[in-house]
């Protein structure tokens, strides 16, 4: 009884250092194999264990890979949302846990559902885990960060998000590995391999496709990262000295197609500096035949709603973008009319931004339609690849949030397999790094340094048509993944 005890801490253990492996199959490492062993892993300790223990077992791995991988959420709340050490600790703690809950109920689930193992076993874990990844970034507010098909960008596997999406792509990286890891039998273990080898050939065969195509010439791109530090973008007295810092970096560009700003790169609001500063700023780029885009706050009205916000300097009331997706307790508080007094204890300068339209059109510059999304919007592939009228698409973000963790390489990474499932280039300005400019099948073209001010330029085309994820969106994968747990869930009545 002992040894036995002793034997399941054991697997308790290693479900837990699976887990915290899990991350390292992600930017900056991007070892993207483990990205699909680790679950894998889990899936094996489960194998043999109750339907309590493995849920027990998939919180254990959550708190590994969650823990480790998005531990950044402390650098954000501790030293810009003013809270101190321990309650950010205690907040990183709570989410890191409520997160974990994805894997542990993937496992229970799992185990309840295919208890014998084999082919439609491992399948079905695959299947699961896929899904769970699907609910996480759609429940409150939605989360889609480590997700498995994101971490194929690097992969022979990453021909299939421009068919299947990141979910349908993470379903296809898992099945082989997990029919292994659930199999009994010789046989299912060759079925493994098999299926592993067949996603492999079809990501090759797929990345070939040309599913999109020039509509257009080449265009010059440069991306202007200012390196602001976080702790005094909003001091009133570092207004003048960024603007400065952005203008003298920008007038040598003059002459690039399109010269793109980070995020809130302009410390105020829209109607404060537009007549000023940004039409002469506008004036003076466009007689060189340059489109500058910007970050900058937008609102209709002073002490009305105001937004996070794009535009093009000089472009009119139509090429402007509000963010859609805000971000919880960093632009917005959830249920501040009844825990109001709670976000006192957060310090975070303008964190109560309002939604923009939920369907915005692309805006127009440099000849071209651009899709703009705002910093954590690029994890959201509806978001992204809307109608398809974009040409180009933009991301601008502020990664300074995060300090130098993690986050930022990850945040590239979801950028570059979103141009990969679009089949577009996209520009990305951040304040502080990455900067990079990524080709349309998620290669990066160029990118800067983090924590220095720098200038990124490339070339890019405006492109045309869209794949089939594009098209389509999650539901064809949907339901190949619902489908599976389905035929489990049949052979366990049977």
């Amino acid at each position: 009884m002992a040894a036995a005890r002793g034997r399941a801490r054991a697997a308790d253990l290693a479900a837990l250092a699976a887990g915290a492996v899990f991350p390292a199959g992600f930017a900056p490492l991007a070892w993207w194999p483990l990205a699909i062993l680790a679950p894998a892993a889990l899936a094996q300790l489960a194998r043999g264990a109750t339907p309590g223990r493995a849920l027990l077992r998939g919180w254990l791995f959550g708190l590994g890979a969650f823990g480790v991988g998005v531990s950044w959420v402390w650098i954000s709340i501790a030293r810009y949302g003013n809270t101190g050490a321990a309650t950010a600790w205690a907040a990183t703690a709570a989410f890191v846990a409520l997160l974990a809950l994805f894997p542990a109920l993937t496992a229970g689930l799992w185990r309840r559902l295919a208890p014998a193992g084999g082919v439609r076993a491992g399948l079905a874990f695959a299947a699961l885990w896929a899904l769970a990844e699907w609910v996480r970034a759609r429940l409150w507010a939605g989360f889609p960060w480590l997700e498995v098909g994101v971490a194929q960008v690097d992969g022979p596997l990453g021909g299939w998000l421009a068919v299947l999406g990141p979910y349908g792509t993470g379903g296809v990286a898992l099945a082989g590995a997990a029919v292994f890891a659930a199999g009994v039998k010789k046989s299912d273990r060759w079925a493994g391999a098999a299926l592993l080898a067949a996603a492999v050939a079809g990501g090759a065969v797929l990345g070939a496709v040309p599913w999109t195509r020039p509509a257009g010439p080449a265009r010059s791109v440069a991306v202007v990262q200012g390196n602001i530090a976080q702790d005094v973008k909003w001091a009133p007295e570092a207004v003048l000295p960024t603007l400065e810092r952005y203008l003298g970096m920008s007038r040598p560009l003059w002459g690039t197609d399109l010269v793109v700003w980070p995020e809130t790169a302009v410390p105020l609001f829209l109607d404060e500096v537009e007549a000023g500063f940004l039409d002469a700023l506008a004036a003076e780029a466009g007689a060189a035949g340059t489109t500058l885009v910007t970050g900058i706050p937008l609102r209709d009205a002073p002490g009305g709603p105001y937004y996070n916000g794009v535009v093009v300097a000089g472009g009119g009331a139509g090429a402007v973008y509000r963010k859609r997706h805000l971000v919880p307790f960093g632009e917005y508080y959830p249920g501040r009319a009844w825990l109001g007094g709670l976000f006192r204890i957060l310090d975070v300068p303008m964190s109560d931004f309002a939604p923009g339209p939920p369907d915005p059109a692309p805006v127009a510059a440099a000849g071209m339609r651009l899709g703009i999304t705002i910093c954590y919007e690029i994890a959201f592939p509806a978001l992204v690849h809307g109608d398809g009228g974009a040409a180009l698409l933009v991301n601008v973000s502020n990664d300074a949030w995060f300090g130098d963790s993690l986050a930022p390489h990850q945040h590239l990474q979801i950028a570059r397999a979103r141009a990969r499932e679009a089949g577009r280039y996209l520009v990305r300005a951040t304040n502080t790094g990455v900067s990079a400019v990524i080709g349309p099948d998620g290669r990066v073209l160029a990118r800067g340094p983090q924590f220095a001010p720098a200038v990124v330029r490339a070339a890019v085309r405006p492109m045309a048509g869209r794949g089939p994820y594009a098209r389509l969106g999650d539901g064809p994968a949907l339901a190949g993944l619902l489908g599976l747990v389905a035929a489990a869930a049949a052979r366990r009545r049977r």
